[in-house]
């Protein structure tokens, strides 16, 4: 089904080949497919005034990323804490600067080959600049405040966890916004949306750090909060759920690993709330697509023992089922419900075979919250689904009968409601397509100019 509606590149248009330099965005193109495949697909989609200085900010993000993440580049965490502190001036101040034998693989290459990225930055509008260098300042500043602390247990408590969530991710969801308004294609408004855009920058976090738990635990950089796993961890050790040949600690690591999926559950409805505010159609599939795929990837982790041995990742063909219907409010809605009944009813069939989770009233709650919250559109799609159910059988009854006028009927009508559906020619929206705002701002400031010469 992606392939009947791909996502379009857009990194051919006109306005990006005559404002930038090909060598260097082609870099900067290169490098993110080999950083982040996910990313590059939705941030390809984004209108072509925005998707430069989107592609820009994360390539400056994740280059700041591999410094933090370098556990023996520098002499010392000082000489690191440095480094990160400098960066907004060193990487985006200095058209020279570059970085060699920090990172691995294609991180290493970002910043050996970092000229390329600024070359492409100082290009960039002027309000678009002045958000990267923030949002990077910012971060790195974070960053620096765990250089010293020692991880190898995970965060103190929630408090320390959302902090360091906060600025790995929510400020990245700031920054988004930003970007979003100074392009036009979304309200000034969509600036001051701190909280909302915090939010959405934490499910993200929260559900990559639940999934990568044994990853980051042999790496000595774990995130889980102290205050929640040591209630379930018998030894007091992180690593005392990876032991899933002992039944009790098989037992206390769901215990633990359902706590965590539903603290980052009770963010869902702010998520939602955020995209509901959204009136540009690329720019909510830039948001909406993360989103829908870390609910997906929480049901995927939730009451699974195999968190604890592995990476737990969703079917390839789901992803592209995800991509392919997120088109709109209604359509994300409709994957939250489905995803938050799933949830519910592993609780619950837990709870019938003799599992006692502590957390199971709390994950009842905020599943119930998030399916009120997106009743309307789970009940259109069981009414769609009911429609189809109703054609296939009066199909079936006219093949039973010999009546190939019913089955033509009513195969038409499935065949277009598919298509209709595929194209979104089905959808009742109120997003808009960024060429058609763009026009409607450009209308907008002409009958503004209008305006003005009237009343001089």
């Amino acid at each position: 089904l992606l392939y009947i509606k791909p996502m379009k590149s857009n990194l051919d248009s006109d306005f990006i080949k005559e404002t930038y330099n090909k060598e260097d965005l082609e870099f900067c193109h290169e490098i993110l497919c080999k950083v982040s495949r996910s990313f590059a697909a939705v941030i390809r989609q984004l209108p072509p005034t925005l998707l430069v200085d989107v592609l820009i900010f994360y390539l400056v993000l994740r280059a700041l990323d591999t410094v933090e993440d370098d556990m023996t580049a520098f002499e010392s965490n000082e000489v690191k804490v440095q480094h990160l502190l400098n960066f907004h001036k060193t990487a985006l101040m200095d058209p020279e600067w570059t970085m060699d034998g920090v990172g691995e693989g294609d991180e290493k290459r970002l910043l050996q080959e970092f000229t390329k990225c600024h070359a492409v930055f100082a290009s960039l509008k002027s309000d678009s600049k002045g958000v990267i260098m923030d949002i990077t300042q910012r971060m790195a500043t974070g960053m620096a405040e765990f250089v010293g602390k020692d991880l190898g247990q995970g965060t103190v408590d929630v408090k320390q966890f959302n902090r360091y969530c906060h600025f790995v991710a929510g400020l990245v969801g700031e920054g988004l916004s930003r970007l979003f308004a100074a392009s036009g294609l979304e309200k000034p408004g969509m600036a001051k949306e701190l909280h909302l855009s915090d939010q959405m920058g934490l499910f993200l976090q929260k559900t990559n750090i639940i999934r990568d738990y044994l990853e980051d635990y042999v790496d000595g950089r774990a995130f889980w909060p102290q205050t929640i796993w040591k209630k379930y961890s018998k030894n007091g050790d992180l690593g005392y759920f990876s032991n899933q040949n002992d039944e009790e600690a098989k037992v206390k690591a769901l215990y633990c690993l359902n706590e965590l999926i539903t603290d980052a559950l009770t963010l869902v409805p702010d998520c939602l709330a955020y995209l509901s505010k959204l009136q540009c159609a690329e720019v909510f599939r830039f948001c909406a697509i993360p989103q829908v795929m870390a609910i997906a990837t929480l049901d995927k982790c939730f009451h699974n023992s195999d968190v604890f041995t592995g990476v737990v990742k969703i079917r390839k063909g789901l992803s592209c089922k995800l991509i392919n219907n997120t088109s709109d409010i209604t359509s994300v809605h409709q994957v939250f419900n489905e995803f938050a009944v799933s949830i519910s009813r592993k609780a619950q069939k837990a709870r019938r075979g003799g599992f006692e989770d502590p957390s199971f009233e709390q994950t009842m709650k905020i599943c119930e919250n998030i399916c009120e919250l997106t009743a309307v559109a789970a009940n259109e799609k069981k009414t769609s689904a009911k429609t189809t159910i109703q054609l296939l059988s009066v199909a079936g009854i006219g093949f039973a009968f010999n009546q190939r006028a019913v089955v033509g009927s009513a195969a038409a009508l499935l065949v277009g409601r598919k298509i209709a559906k595929a194209f979104g020619l089905a959808v009742k929206t109120t997003l808009k397509p960024s060429h058609a705002l763009l026009d409607d701002s450009t209308a907008l400031n002409a009958n503004e100019v209008k305006d003005l010469k009237k009343s001089q």
